[in-house]
Protein backbone atom coordinates (compact mmCIF):
# COMPACT_ATOMS: atom_id res chain seq x y z
CA UNK A 1 0.00 0.00 0.00
CA UNK A 2 1.46 3.33 -1.03
CA UNK A 3 1.82 6.37 1.21
CA UNK A 4 -0.21 9.49 0.57
CA UNK A 5 -0.03 13.02 2.07
CA UNK A 6 -3.09 15.17 2.76
CA UNK A 7 -3.46 18.11 0.45
CA UNK A 8 -3.53 21.59 1.98
CA UNK A 9 -6.82 23.41 1.54
CA UNK A 10 -6.79 26.13 -1.06
CA UNK A 11 -7.58 28.83 1.49
CA UNK A 12 -5.21 27.60 4.19
CA UNK A 13 -2.63 30.06 5.53
CA UNK A 14 0.92 28.91 4.68
CA UNK A 15 2.95 28.08 7.75
CA UNK A 16 6.24 29.91 8.13
CA UNK A 17 9.14 27.66 8.83
CA UNK A 18 10.89 28.44 12.08
CA UNK A 19 14.16 27.41 10.47
CA UNK A 20 13.58 29.91 7.68
CA UNK A 21 12.95 32.71 10.20
CA UNK A 22 16.04 31.73 12.17
CA UNK A 23 18.14 31.66 9.01
CA UNK A 24 16.88 35.10 8.00
CA UNK A 25 17.71 36.52 11.42
CA UNK A 26 21.07 34.79 11.36
CA UNK A 27 21.88 36.36 7.99
CA UNK A 28 20.91 39.81 9.32
CA UNK A 29 23.17 39.29 12.32
CA UNK A 30 26.07 38.27 10.09
CA UNK A 31 25.60 41.47 8.08
CA UNK A 32 25.48 43.44 11.32
CA UNK A 33 28.70 41.85 12.54
CA UNK A 34 30.37 42.58 9.19
CA UNK A 35 29.28 46.23 9.34
CA UNK A 36 30.49 46.44 12.93
CA UNK A 37 33.93 45.14 11.94
CA UNK A 38 34.07 47.64 9.05
CA UNK A 39 33.22 50.45 11.47
CA UNK A 40 36.04 49.35 13.76
CA UNK A 41 38.47 49.41 10.84
CA UNK A 42 37.37 53.01 10.16
CA UNK A 43 37.99 53.95 13.80
CA UNK A 44 41.43 52.31 13.73
CA UNK A 45 42.24 54.27 10.57
CA UNK A 46 40.98 57.45 12.27
CA UNK A 47 43.36 57.04 15.21
CA UNK A 48 46.23 56.10 12.89
CA UNK A 49 45.63 59.17 10.73
CA UNK A 50 45.31 61.38 13.81
CA UNK A 51 48.60 60.10 15.22
CA UNK A 52 50.36 60.68 11.89
CA UNK A 53 48.89 64.18 11.50
CA UNK A 54 50.04 65.05 15.02
CA UNK A 55 53.59 64.99 13.66
CA UNK A 56 52.82 67.65 11.04
CA UNK A 57 50.15 69.99 12.42
CA UNK A 58 48.84 70.96 15.89
CA UNK A 59 46.49 68.50 17.57
CA UNK A 60 43.74 71.13 17.74
CA UNK A 61 43.85 71.44 13.97
CA UNK A 62 43.32 67.69 13.68
CA UNK A 63 40.40 67.79 16.13
CA UNK A 64 38.80 70.73 14.29
CA UNK A 65 39.08 68.95 10.94
CA UNK A 66 37.62 65.78 12.43
CA UNK A 67 34.51 67.64 13.60
CA UNK A 68 34.08 69.66 10.42
CA UNK A 69 34.12 66.45 8.39
CA UNK A 70 31.67 64.78 10.76
CA UNK A 71 29.28 67.73 10.52
CA UNK A 72 29.36 67.73 6.72
CA UNK A 73 28.67 63.99 6.58
CA UNK A 74 25.85 64.30 9.12
CA UNK A 75 24.16 67.00 7.06
CA UNK A 76 24.53 64.91 3.90
CA UNK A 77 23.15 61.67 5.35
CA UNK A 78 20.54 62.91 7.82
CA UNK A 79 19.80 66.52 6.74
CA UNK A 80 18.13 67.47 10.04
CA UNK A 81 16.88 70.78 8.62
CA UNK A 82 14.08 68.91 6.82
CA UNK A 83 12.80 67.23 9.97
CA UNK A 84 10.61 69.69 11.84
CA UNK A 85 11.72 70.19 15.43
CA UNK A 86 14.59 67.69 15.20
CA UNK A 87 17.13 70.30 16.33
CA UNK A 88 15.16 71.33 19.42
CA UNK A 89 16.27 69.74 22.65
CA UNK A 90 14.22 69.40 25.81
CA UNK A 91 17.39 69.24 27.91
CA UNK A 92 19.87 71.78 26.49
CA UNK A 93 22.23 71.68 29.48
CA UNK A 94 22.52 67.89 29.36
CA UNK A 95 22.96 67.92 25.58
CA UNK A 96 25.68 70.57 25.81
CA UNK A 97 27.50 68.76 28.61
CA UNK A 98 27.35 65.51 26.68
CA UNK A 99 28.76 67.20 23.57
CA UNK A 100 31.58 68.74 25.63
CA UNK A 101 32.45 65.33 27.05
CA UNK A 102 32.70 63.85 23.54
CA UNK A 103 34.86 66.77 22.45
CA UNK A 104 37.09 66.30 25.50
CA UNK A 105 37.42 62.58 24.87
CA UNK A 106 38.37 63.16 21.22
CA UNK A 107 40.92 65.88 21.99
CA UNK A 108 42.50 63.94 24.86
CA UNK A 109 42.76 60.81 22.73
CA UNK A 110 44.60 62.69 19.97
CA UNK A 111 46.89 64.27 22.58
CA UNK A 112 47.65 60.79 23.95
CA UNK A 113 48.43 59.46 20.47
CA UNK A 114 51.29 61.94 20.10
CA UNK A 115 53.43 59.85 22.46
CA UNK A 116 51.70 56.48 22.92
CA UNK A 117 51.43 53.54 20.59
CA UNK A 118 48.06 52.81 19.06
CA UNK A 119 47.89 49.51 20.94
CA UNK A 120 48.47 51.30 24.27
CA UNK A 121 45.58 53.74 23.84
CA UNK A 122 43.32 50.96 22.59
CA UNK A 123 44.14 48.73 25.57
CA UNK A 124 43.13 51.52 27.95
CA UNK A 125 40.01 52.31 25.91
CA UNK A 126 38.92 48.66 26.25
CA UNK A 127 38.19 49.41 29.91
CA UNK A 128 35.13 51.42 28.81
CA UNK A 129 32.57 48.65 29.62
CA UNK A 130 34.14 48.33 33.06
CA UNK A 131 33.92 52.06 33.81
CA UNK A 132 30.39 52.31 32.41
CA UNK A 133 29.24 49.36 34.54
CA UNK A 134 30.78 50.97 37.61
CA UNK A 135 29.23 54.38 36.95
CA UNK A 136 25.81 52.98 36.06
CA UNK A 137 25.08 52.39 39.75
CA UNK A 138 25.38 55.90 41.21
CA UNK A 139 24.24 57.68 38.02
CA UNK A 140 21.52 55.42 36.60
CA UNK A 141 20.69 53.24 39.59
CA UNK A 142 21.85 50.10 37.73
CA UNK A 143 24.02 48.46 40.38
CA UNK A 144 26.27 45.54 39.48
CA UNK A 145 26.29 42.23 41.30
CA UNK A 146 29.29 40.77 43.15
CA UNK A 147 30.50 38.66 40.22
CA UNK A 148 30.43 41.57 37.81
CA UNK A 149 32.10 43.77 40.43
CA UNK A 150 34.95 41.24 40.66
CA UNK A 151 35.24 41.27 36.85
CA UNK A 152 35.46 45.08 36.91
CA UNK A 153 38.25 44.96 39.52
CA UNK A 154 40.15 42.37 37.47
CA UNK A 155 39.77 44.57 34.39
CA UNK A 156 41.26 47.55 36.20
CA UNK A 157 44.20 45.38 37.16
CA UNK A 158 44.72 44.87 33.43
CA UNK A 159 44.68 48.64 32.91
CA UNK A 160 47.30 49.03 35.64
CA UNK A 161 49.48 46.46 33.87
CA UNK A 162 49.32 48.59 30.71
CA UNK A 163 49.84 51.92 32.51
CA UNK A 164 52.57 50.61 34.87
CA UNK A 165 51.99 53.16 37.65
CA UNK A 166 55.20 52.03 39.41
CA UNK A 167 57.17 53.78 36.68
CA UNK A 168 57.10 57.47 35.84
CA UNK A 169 53.58 57.98 34.46
CA UNK A 170 53.73 59.39 30.96
CA UNK A 171 51.54 62.39 30.13
CA UNK A 172 50.14 60.33 27.26
CA UNK A 173 48.83 57.74 29.73
CA UNK A 174 47.09 60.47 31.73
CA UNK A 175 45.55 61.85 28.55
CA UNK A 176 44.34 58.39 27.53
CA UNK A 177 42.82 57.60 30.94
CA UNK A 178 41.12 61.03 31.02
CA UNK A 179 39.75 60.37 27.52
CA UNK A 180 38.35 57.05 28.75
CA UNK A 181 36.46 58.66 31.64
CA UNK A 182 35.15 61.48 29.44
CA UNK A 183 33.78 58.90 27.04
CA UNK A 184 32.29 56.83 29.86
CA UNK A 185 30.35 59.84 31.20
CA UNK A 186 29.39 60.67 27.60
CA UNK A 187 27.83 57.19 27.35
CA UNK A 188 25.96 57.72 30.62
CA UNK A 189 24.55 61.05 29.45
CA UNK A 190 23.61 59.55 26.09
CA UNK A 191 21.48 56.94 27.84
CA UNK A 192 19.92 59.60 30.06
CA UNK A 193 18.97 61.87 27.18
CA UNK A 194 17.68 59.16 24.85
CA UNK A 195 14.31 59.25 26.62
CA UNK A 196 13.70 62.94 25.89
CA UNK A 197 15.47 63.82 22.61
CA UNK A 198 15.48 62.05 19.22
CA UNK A 199 18.70 60.57 17.86
CA UNK A 200 18.86 63.26 15.14
CA UNK A 201 19.13 66.01 17.74
CA UNK A 202 21.71 64.14 19.78
CA UNK A 203 23.87 63.41 16.72
CA UNK A 204 23.63 67.04 15.62
CA UNK A 205 24.92 68.31 18.97
CA UNK A 206 27.70 65.72 18.93
CA UNK A 207 28.85 66.66 15.43
CA UNK A 208 28.91 70.44 15.77
CA UNK A 209 30.44 70.69 19.25
CA UNK A 210 34.07 70.45 18.15
CA UNK A 211 34.10 73.05 15.42
CA UNK A 212 31.85 75.43 17.37
CA UNK A 213 34.32 75.37 20.27
CA UNK A 214 37.51 75.54 18.21
CA UNK A 215 36.60 77.78 15.25
CA UNK A 216 36.96 81.08 17.21
CA UNK A 217 40.52 80.02 18.11
CA UNK A 218 41.41 78.78 14.62
CA UNK A 219 43.76 81.72 13.79
CA UNK A 220 45.80 80.97 16.92
CA UNK A 221 46.64 77.33 16.19
CA UNK A 222 46.13 76.84 12.44
CA UNK A 223 49.24 75.94 10.46
CA UNK A 224 48.90 75.60 6.70
CA UNK A 225 49.82 72.04 5.66
CA UNK A 226 53.07 71.91 3.74
CA UNK A 227 52.09 69.09 1.36
CA UNK A 228 49.03 67.42 -0.12
CA UNK A 229 49.31 64.36 2.11
CA UNK A 230 48.49 66.42 5.20
CA UNK A 231 45.45 67.96 3.48
CA UNK A 232 44.30 64.47 2.53
CA UNK A 233 44.84 63.27 6.10
CA UNK A 234 42.82 66.13 7.56
CA UNK A 235 39.96 65.34 5.21
CA UNK A 236 40.24 61.63 5.99
CA UNK A 237 39.70 62.18 9.73
CA UNK A 238 36.19 63.43 9.08
CA UNK A 239 35.46 60.63 6.60
CA UNK A 240 36.77 57.85 8.83
CA UNK A 241 34.97 59.19 11.90
CA UNK A 242 31.67 60.06 10.24
CA UNK A 243 31.48 56.96 8.04
CA UNK A 244 32.53 54.74 10.94
CA UNK A 245 29.66 56.00 13.10
CA UNK A 246 27.27 55.60 10.16
CA UNK A 247 28.31 51.95 9.77
CA UNK A 248 27.91 51.51 13.52
CA UNK A 249 24.29 52.69 13.30
CA UNK A 250 23.62 50.31 10.40
CA UNK A 251 25.18 47.43 12.33
CA UNK A 252 22.97 48.01 15.38
CA UNK A 253 19.96 48.08 13.09
CA UNK A 254 20.69 44.53 11.97
CA UNK A 255 21.95 42.80 15.12
CA UNK A 256 21.37 43.19 18.87
CA UNK A 257 23.96 45.15 20.84
CA UNK A 258 24.78 42.05 22.91
CA UNK A 259 25.74 40.20 19.72
CA UNK A 260 27.90 43.04 18.40
CA UNK A 261 29.60 44.08 21.64
CA UNK A 262 32.29 41.35 21.84
CA UNK A 263 33.50 42.20 18.33
CA UNK A 264 34.66 45.60 19.61
CA UNK A 265 37.77 43.82 20.83
CA UNK A 266 38.81 42.92 17.29
CA UNK A 267 39.88 46.55 16.97
CA UNK A 268 43.09 45.74 18.84
CA UNK A 269 44.11 43.64 15.83
CA UNK A 270 43.71 46.56 13.41
CA UNK A 271 45.34 49.04 15.78
CA UNK A 272 48.34 46.80 16.37
CA UNK A 273 48.72 46.04 12.66
CA UNK A 274 48.44 49.69 11.58
CA UNK A 275 50.80 50.76 14.36
CA UNK A 276 53.42 48.35 13.06
CA UNK A 277 52.87 49.10 9.35
CA UNK A 278 52.74 52.90 9.63
CA UNK A 279 54.95 53.64 12.64
CA UNK A 280 56.97 50.45 13.17
CA UNK A 281 55.55 50.07 16.70
CA UNK A 282 55.67 46.68 18.40
CA UNK A 283 53.54 46.44 21.58
CA UNK A 284 55.46 45.56 24.72
CA UNK A 285 54.75 42.51 26.85
CA UNK A 286 52.95 44.56 29.51
CA UNK A 287 50.60 45.97 26.87
CA UNK A 288 49.75 42.52 25.52
CA UNK A 289 49.20 41.02 28.98
CA UNK A 290 47.18 44.00 30.22
CA UNK A 291 45.02 44.07 27.10
CA UNK A 292 44.33 40.36 27.49
CA UNK A 293 43.16 40.85 31.08
CA UNK A 294 40.92 43.79 30.14
CA UNK A 295 39.41 41.92 27.18
CA UNK A 296 38.73 38.82 29.28
CA UNK A 297 36.97 40.82 32.00
CA UNK A 298 34.97 42.76 29.41
CA UNK A 299 33.82 39.58 27.69
CA UNK A 300 32.73 38.18 31.04
CA UNK A 301 30.65 41.32 31.64
CA UNK A 302 28.95 40.83 28.26
CA UNK A 303 28.30 37.20 29.15
CA UNK A 304 26.71 38.16 32.48
CA UNK A 305 24.50 40.74 30.73
CA UNK A 306 23.23 38.06 28.35
CA UNK A 307 22.56 35.69 31.26
CA UNK A 308 20.61 38.38 33.13
CA UNK A 309 18.62 39.26 30.01
CA UNK A 310 17.78 35.59 29.41
CA UNK A 311 16.67 35.03 33.01
CA UNK A 312 14.62 38.23 33.13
Amino acid sequence: MGLSFPRRAANAVPRVSIDAVDEKESAARRRGIFLMCCALVCFACLDTTGKWLGRHVPVWEVVWSRYVGATVLMLIFTNPWRITGSLKTQRPLLQSTRALLLFGSTALNFLALRTLQLADTMSIAFALPLVVSLLAGPILGEWVGPRRLIAICVGFVGVLVVVQPGHALQPGMLFSISSLFCYAFYNMFTRMISASDPATTTNFFSAISGWVILTPFLPFFWIWPDHAGVWLGLAATGVFGGFGHYLLILAHGRAPAAVLAPYVYTQIVWMTALGFIVFGDVPGLHTAVGAGIVVASGLYLFYRERVRARDA
